[in-house]
Parts: C-alpha cells; sequence; structure tokens
C-alpha cells in the first residue's frame, strides 16, 4: 500500500539495535553489502556498522513461499544447465534469490504471477515499478457453483507484509472454497448464508495474518495487509472486505458499481460531503481506518450483496490500479477498453489492466482478479 513511511535507520528494541536499509527499512546484516529486500547498495560504512540480523527476519526469507500459481504455472526466465539462474550481469543466482556478483537481487517468481483456475476467471499480480517486492496477494477458485476471488495488500509501512497478505488471501479462498453451500431458500435467506461464510473467511484471514506475524516481522510494527473477497453464487455477488482494496460490479448494459466502501480517511471525507476527486488526492486519502493483523482494530468485515440481472465482469483490485482509475464508470470504461482487443478473455484483461497501470507509472503494487458473472445490473442489499 501508498504512501510508505519514514523507516529510521536504527531501531532499538530491548537494548539490542537492529540497523536496517535506509531506502526500504528492513534489516540487514554486519557482513551485507547490499540489502537483501530492495537491492540497495549499503556501502562499507552501511555494512561495517551493522548488526547481526534477528531470527524473525531470517525466518521471513524462509516463510515467503511462492502462491499456487507459481509454483503450477511459472518457469524460470533464463537457466544455465546445472548452474542454475543468471543475473542480468551474467552472475549466478544463489539460493537464495541473490546474485553472488553483483548483489543484485534476482527476479522473483512473485513478482509477477497468474492464476486461472477456469475460463470465466483469473487474476495478475504484480511489484509494479517502483517498490522492492510484491506484497500484493490475490487467490481465486471456481467450481460448478461459486467463483471466488480474493485479494490482499499489504500494508508497506508495516514490516514482512508480503508474508501477511499471501497467507490471509489463500486462508480465505481456501475456507470459501470448502463452505456448504446455502440451502435452498429465499434471496434473503442465501445472503445471510454467504454473509455468515464471508464473515468466517475474514476471521480465517485474520488467522492466518496474525499467525504470519508471530514468525515474522516486528512486535512493533507487525504486519498487516488489507482484505476483500467476492463470492458468485448464480445471479448473486456477495462482498465482504476489510480495509480500501476494492470490488466493482461492471454490468454489460452500462451498470457501473463499486461495491465496496473503502475503511480510509478518503472515504470518510467523502461520508462528509467531500468530492472524491479532493479527498483521492489527499496526501491523507491511503491511510486505512481498518485492516487485518495482530494489531487489527477488529471487528466483523463489511458487508454488501447484488442481485445481478445482466450479465457483466467483477472485479476484485488493489489500489494499485484503482489508484489510478477510481471512479466505477472510469474504470468500466478502462476494462472494456482493454477487453475488446483480446476479445473478452479474463487473464487477457486482467493482464491489460496490470500493464496499464504500470503504463500510468506503476508506482504500487497491482492486482486485478476479473470473473465474468452470469446475470448484471445490481440492486444492493446490505
Amino acid at each position: 500500500m501508498s504512501p510508505e513511511a519514514v523507516v529510521p535507520e536504527a531501531v532499538v528494541h530491548e537494548a539490542v539495535v537492529h540497523v536496517v536499509c535506509p531506502k526500504c527499512g528492513d534489516p540487514v546484516g554486519a557482513a551485507d553489502q547490499f540489502c537483501e529486500s530492495c537491492g540497495a547498495e549499503l556501502g562499507a560504512a552501511g555494512a561495517a556498522d551493522a548488526a547481526t540480523p534477528s531470527p524473525d527476519a531470517e525466518l521471513g526469507t524462509q516463510l515467503r513461499a511462492p502462491p499456487r500459481s507459481q509454483v503450477e504455472q511459472s518457469a524460470p526466465t533464463e537457466s544455465m544447465g546445472g548452474e542454475g539462474l543468471r543475473c542480468t550481469c551474467g552472475g549466478v543466482i544463489d539460493a537464495d534469490g541473490w546474485c553472488t556478483t553483483c548483489g543484485l537481487r534476482g527476479a522473483s517468481e512473485r513478482d509477477h504471477f497468474t492464476e486461472q483456475p477456469a475460463s470465466h476467471v483469473a487474476a495478475v499480480c504484480d511489484r509494479g515499478l517502483h517498490h522492492p517486492r510484491n506484497e500484493d496477494a490475490v487467490a481465486v477458485a471456481a467450481s460448478d457453483d461459486r467463483t471466488v476471488l480474493v485479494v490482499c495488500d499489504g500494508v508497506t509501512s508495516a514490516t514482512d507484509s508480503d508474508v501477511a497478505a499471501l497467507a490471509a488471501a489463500r486462508a480465505a479462498c481456501d475456507a470459501l472454497v470448502a463452505a456448504s453451500g446455502p440451502a435452498t431458500g429465499s434471496p434473503s435467506e442465501r445472503i445471510e448464508h454467504w454473509q455468515a461464510e464471508l464473515t468466517a473467511a475474514t476471521l480465517a484471514a485474520q488467522t492466518a495474518a496474525t499467525d504470519a506475524a508471530a514468525h515474522v516481522g516486528s512486535s512493533e510494527n507487525p504486519p498487516s495487509c488489507t482484505f476483500v473477497a467476492a463470492l458468485i453464487d448464480g445471479p448473486l455477488v456477495a462482498v465482504a472486505w476489510v480495509g480500501d482494496s476494492r470490488a466493482y460490479w461492471f454490468g454489460d448494459d452500462g451498470t457501473a458499481t463499486q461495491l465496496s466502501v473503502d475503511d480510509s480517511w478518503a472515504s470518510g471525507e467523502i461520508a462528509h460531503g467531500a468530492t472524491r476527486e479532493v479527498a483521492e488526492a489527499d496526501p491523507r486519502a491511503h491511510a486505512i481506518t481498518r485492516w487485518l493483523g495482530v494489531d487489527s482494530p477488529g471487528g466483523d468485515p463489511s458487508f454488501t450483496s447484488a442481485t445481478l440481472s445482466v450479465p457483466g465482469w467483477v472485479l476484485v483490485c488493489t489500489d494499485g490500479l484503482w489508484n489510478y482509475c477510481s471512479g466505477a464508470s472510469d474504470l468500466r470504461d478502462l476494462l472494456h477498453a482493454q477487453a475488446a482487443p483480446v476479445h473478452g478473455e479474463p487473464l487477457a484483461t486482467a493482464a491489460a489492466l496490470v500493464d496499464w497501470a504500470n503504463a500510468q507509472g506503476g508506482h504500487d503494487n497491482i492486482t486485478a482478479a476479473l470473473a465474468r458473472a452470469g446475470v448484471a445490473s445490481p440492486t444492493r442489499s446490505s
């Protein structure tokens, strides 16, 4: 998430000094010439003054497991036989992902990954152009009776939020896939059922983010993330969220609706009468008021549902995309423009949205999860 907080170069806790990278704020070791998180050159003075990294920092590296799609779909961009991956400088990338010649971080599979469990749903998650690592996470799933899209955005100013985001997204998606379908009943009963299941999935995400904090990050600044999940069950779309990652509905009849309402400073200002343009241009706009993690304010997620009447798109995304195109009608037009050249194929359309955001500057991590819903123009209830 943006904006990034200013991190002091030395953090003192219980009389132990941990020197951190002046660029990204992650811990650095006594012999390090380069930051292992962002690749910044530390210089002789920084290396000489550095303290030994904490055990938590080492665990953080171990726990940054690649998303499921990376293991199943990704391949190394370059391989040199038994020597493994090569850096652009020609050096060998070691097991920890760093070049043994120039010391820069090699490309990570998590920098850009995709998921497409079915032809009607797909997601693309990308590091962007400026952040040292990808703190966004996404998990999507599809079956005969439901489609699930979950997106989490790690809070940049908190330590190891990439770990919390990935754990939370996976846990919530797994919970919604395992949930029992609603008993036959009225539309209101089906909405009530999925609200309960989404609340339980949010709790699973909160637990996963909290568990991640037990092994990584700083106890004073623990990992945290935003959360949004959309579940499509026939003509019903149910959405739950905590933070400012968003869900939109774009009907083929021209309907454009932002389903979620940000838990943020900007949304508070808009609720009190400020225009969207003014509120979102303020430096405080992205200050979130709710999140998942050890220091979460707690409470159930916000919830809404929509009963659809025509075909269309459900988009779930992080602010790396919507910050460049926030209004629902503007984002609808952008999606249609990106979908047309690829004939509405979800994976290609999501990739085009991510590419567009990078073309606007790519100042944040970017995630777009898309699904075609069978029937749009929502009647909202909450």
